[in-house]
Order: structure tokens, then sequence, then C-alpha cells
């Protein structure tokens, strides 16, 4: 491990995008997205090898699942083409590929060996990485779970644990390409804590996620994650649509000319995302989880087919989040009420005219009742829709979290479902490096 750094934490936030489902897919619209507490962190150690034996493996774990851990090779590629990473066999274990770490080590490893003005392989040296997620990721198998610690064993592999959408996926790419800069760069050429730090790890991780996602997504999850709330417009997907394969002639250095690029055309704009004083955004999770590739598909047929009816709805579910993002600024309770309802009316629409489930019968139902309860100002179903965690805007008090649970409780043994109120709160920090006394991640 370079001298300069020995070790790090780095952390990105999970998001809930609160209106703009759909339509922050295309660049003329917008969405609004609000990071949350929940994180998932990264830790990096290096990894000492023994006297006369010389190591080029990567370890990346996570302890908070059975057997989950994964080591790999890297080695350079000729031409310009960066850093090639292969998982390694571990021959007493079964061989489990992770697509998300694996396209992340190859991005940001070749990033890092690829700058000017002297690129080079030593920069890497072996290292442990540990993932580390926050409880409210992933469903629960109690209704009311009591986690002893911040970081619970959830019993099961990675591959079968129900997550809650809350983002995952662009929270570990953005948190371990963050933890991956900071552990093998010095602060003269990546600090988190610069705008072109964070210029940098939005542009890295928004490529690294859409190459382990296999499509051009909007990146309005990556971008939260690194930015926090905001109103996001989407980059143009030309940015990316023209990077060769990683471990080819010349990749790396078309990354490092990717990311460096001018051309990053996103727009994030922060100033005009709050949330008042005296008000919470909470998550209830029904235990369940949305094919959102499939959902799309319908809705971009629908959309084809029907052009200027699309159009006229997406304009009308963008000016509903406008003002639902300036009334939670100012905390006006009646103008959030009406954003929210008018927002769900809209994407309930869509997905009747799309044959996609963006609102299903079964969480209009709940949230239905949930709004008739005191100190509960709003609610929807966020970003695709489906059966991801539904999101609320509360007051900030005992009472109202109180009769909230209270109802989920009871409408759990009614329904016969698992419908509970997630810990996490709508936050607007994103990304972030943390302190670490280098202890085991066990005792936090």
């Amino acid at each position: 491990m370079p001298e300069h750094k020995k070790s790090c934490v780095v952390s990105a936030p999970g998001k809930v995008l609160l209106a703009g489902g759909y339509i922050v897919l295309d660049r003329e619209y917008s969405g609004l997205v609000f990071g949350l507490s929940a994180r998932i962190n990264v830790v990096s150690h290096p990894i000492q090898p023994t006297q006369g034996v010389h190591l080029t493996e990567i370890v990346v774990e996570s302890p908070q699942f059975d057997d989950d851990s994964w080591v790999y090779g890297y080695t350079p590629v000729q031409g310009e083409g960066g850093v090639k990473v292969t998982q390694l066999d571990p021959g007493t274990k079964p061989f489990k590929p992770n697509h998300f770490v694996e396209t992340t080590l190859n991005y940001v490893l070749s990033y890092i060996v690829s700058l000017p003005p002297k690129p080079t392989f030593t920069t890497i040296t072996p290292a442990k990485f540990i993932i580390l997620a926050d409880n409210d990721y992933y469903s629960s198998s109690s209704a009311s779970p009591s986690p002893a610690r911040r970081f619970r064993h959830l019993g099961q592999t990675i591959t079968k644990a129900n997550k809650t959408g809350l983002g995952s996926s662009a929270a570990l790419v953005t948190s371990l390409t963050g933890c991956l800069l900071s552990t093998y760069l010095p602060p003269s050429l990546f600090s988190l804590s610069s705008p072109s730090g964070r210029a940098t790890l939005h542009n890295l991780s928004q490529a690294a996620h859409c190459a382990a996602q296999g499509k051009i997504g909007s990146g309005f999850d990556v971008a939260s994650a690194v930015y926090g709330s905001c109103i996001y417009r989407r980059f143009s997907p030309s940015l990316l649509s023209s990077l060769p394969p990683s471990g080819t002639k010349g990749f790396g250095k078309a990354v490092v000319e990717t990311v460096n690029s001018s051309d990053w055309d996103q727009e994030i704009n922060k100033e005009e995302t709050d949330l008042a004083k005296g008000l919470k955004i909470r998550m209830v999770d029904v235990t369940g989880g949305t094919a959102t590739v499939s959902m799309v598909k319908l809705v971009n047929a629908w959309r084809e087919g029907n052009k200027p009816e699309a159009d006229e709805l997406f304009r009308h579910v963008e000016g509903r989040m406008r003002v639902l993002a300036q009334a939670l600024k100012t905390g006006d309770e009646p103008a959030i009420k009406k954003a929210m309802s008018e927002v769900r009316k809209l994407m309930k629409t869509m997905g009747e005219r799309s044959g996609a489930e963006i609102e299903p019968g079964s969480q209009t139902k709940m949230l239905d009742e949930i709004e008739g309860l005191e100190g509960v100002v709003g609610s929807v179903v966020p970003g695709a829709g489906g059966y991801d965690a539904a999101a609320l805007v509360i007051r900030d008090d005992e009472g109202t979290v109180g009769r909230v649970n209270r109802f989920l409780e009871e409408y759990s043994q009614r329904e016969g479902v698992k419908a509970r109120l997630l810990d996490v709160l709508g936050e607007v920090e994103g990304a972030r490096v943390e302190s670490w006394d280098g202890g085991s991640w066990e005792e936090l």
C-alpha cells in the first residue's frame, strides 16, 4: 500500500426518487432524488505479503453474508489497456462471481494506472476491501427486527437476500470507487472534499455502474450516491457508448479521457432540494422487490407508440416534481400533500396505459390508508414503482411514527404481508470519508 494511505473508509448513501420515475431516463426531463441515511461503507486494509512472496491480489469481502468473499488477480494490459482483473478460484468454496465488484475494479484500477503524466502499474498494491451495508438495504425475516448492531449478519448468501430497493448497487459501486481512489491516489490527485474529486468520483462511478448493468441508465442513483439530494437531469448516453471493453487495447487511456472529459453534461441542482425542519422522509418495506428492467421496457414501448400523449404526461410529472421540491423545502404541508397526490395519479395513469405495475393495487390500498393517519403528509411509490419500499413524508415526532408503526403491524396481520417502517431517513449529504479506528467490523 502506498505510504500516503494505509487504510480508509468511504461511504455512499442509498436513494429515493420521489418524483420523476421513467421521465428521468430522457434528458428533456428531470427527477427529484433524495439521499438516504442508509449507507454502504467500503473499508480498505493493506495485505502484507510474507517475505519473498510477491502478491498481485485484491480481496473483497462482504462479511454480513454467508461465504461471500472474492479474490482477484490483476495484470497490466498492453497497448494502454489499463488493468485486467481476473477472479481467482478459491478452491475450497463455490466459485461465485460478483459482476458489480469485478467491473468496478476493472474500471477504477485501469483509470488509476493510466493517469498521466507517468502511468504506472506499480501504483496498485495488494489490499483487502470490506463491504458493509446498513441493515435497511435488505428485508428482515422478522416484521419487527431489533438488530443488535449496525451491520447485522443476514444468515444467507448475497444472491438470496431480499433487497428493499434503496439503490444498493449504485451505493456499492460509488463507495468502492471512492475507496479505491482514496487508497491508491494521493490527495493531490483525488480528494472527496474537492469539486474536481467529486466530479471524478461521479463520472467514473457512472461509467462502471453502467457497464456492470449492461446498459446506459439515467444515472440518478449514482448521482445521488455521490452528491446526495438533488434535482437531476441525466448525462448524454453518447459519453459512454464508445468505450472499448475492459481488458482490451486502449481501454485504460479511453477511461481516463472519458472520465476527465469536459463534455459531461448532467445537471445536479442541490439548491432547490432540501427538507424543511419538522418533516422527515421515511420508507415502508413491503418485502418484495421489482423487476425494473421489464417495467421500463413496457413504458418505453408505450411511449414510442403514443408519443404525443406520453410527452404530455411526462411534462405534467416534471411540473408536479418541481412544485413538490419547493414545497418540501418550505415545509408547506398542503402543497406537499397535493403535489404527491398528483404525482401518484400521474404515475398510476402511466402504469395503466403502458401495462407496467407502477403503483400496484396493493400499494394503493396501503398508501391510501396510511395517508389517513394524523401526521402523514403524503406518500408515493418512488422510482420505477412496483413493490420496492414506498416513501412517506411525515411530521418528525414520536406520535406520528408510533401511529404509522401500529398501522403497519395491524395492516400486515390483516392483509397477510410483511410491511414495516424502515429506520432509514431522507438526508442531503452524498459520499463521504468516514472515520475508522482499525477495529473489527463486528464491533460496530
